[in-house]
């Protein structure tokens, strides 16, 4: 593994070959990202192991050349682990806070809700799970990108499930406000590969009978991998 060891950008401008760790900034695709190195480095051959939503910020693992974009599956394969903040009494279409309201739960109910509620339903979560992808995801059913429906309009009689194990699933705080009339909670959780971190977020709601949606995610780790020597990219100019 020690090909795989990440670079430098100043090295890559002069190998065109090899692995790059970027902290993505929220509000950029992972696309963007890509489009961005490429133009840094002066090499077509990029892409990504592990798509972030453009919400979410963290380690996103680059792949500059043939010889390491040929290892994708390599790193999109391992286990991964994240920071997530989560609004409870609010549903929406994209289990996050971009999107549509869709259900909401009013502070009478909410203010209702518990710590410990929290925590005591986190446990059903635990180990391997069958998880149905959100709407707003890139799986594809008959050819077609799931999300590039939704934007459209077509119906989805049934979403894709798959099995996923959550390894942990912490909560790290648990915030409830009289004054803003709003319940929140901080978690760090590793998963498997596969794992749609909205979605478990989305299911905890509903567990509770509140809903909740994303707010923060932050992609801490993948494998053994971590932010440690991430860049941060410091222009969207990609053209």
């Amino acid at each position: 593994m020690t090909k795989l060891v990440p670079q430098t950008l100043e090295l890559l401008k002069e190998t065109k070959v090899g692995v790059l760790l970027v902290d993505k900034p929220t509000g950029w695709t992972s696309h963007d990202v890509v489009g961005w190195v490429r133009k840094q480095v002066g090499v077509k051959r990029v892409g990504h192991a592990g798509t972030l939503d453009p919400l979410a910020t963290g380690l996103l693992i680059v792949l500059v050349g043939r010889e390491f974009t040929k290892l994708q599956d390599t790193f999109m394969k391992q286990d991964k682990v994240y920071e997530v903040t989560a609004k409870f009494g609010i549903t929406t279409d994209t289990y996050d806070s971009q999107g549509n309201i869709v259900q909401s739960v009013d502070w009478d109910e909410l203010k209702e809700l518990t710590k410990n509620q929290v925590e005591l339903a986190m446990k059903d979560f635990l180990g391997e799970i069958e998880q149905t992808v959100p709407i707003y995801s890139a799986v594809k059913i008959s050819g077609q990108k799931l999300y590039n429906m939704a934007r459209h309009g077509e119906v989805v009689d049934s979403l894709p499930s798959r099995k996923v194990k959550i390894f942990d699933f912490k909560l790290l705080d648990f915030r409830s406000s009289e004054q803003d009339k709003a319940c929140e909670a901080d978690f760090v959780v590793k998963v498997s590969s596969g794992t749609y971190i909205r979605s478990l977020i989305h299911d905890l709601g509903n567990k509770l009978k509140v809903g909740a949606n994303v707010t923060v995610l932050r992609r801490l780790k993948i494998g053994e991998i971590d932010l440690t020597g991430s860049i941060v990219p410091v222009s969207k100019r990609l053209s």
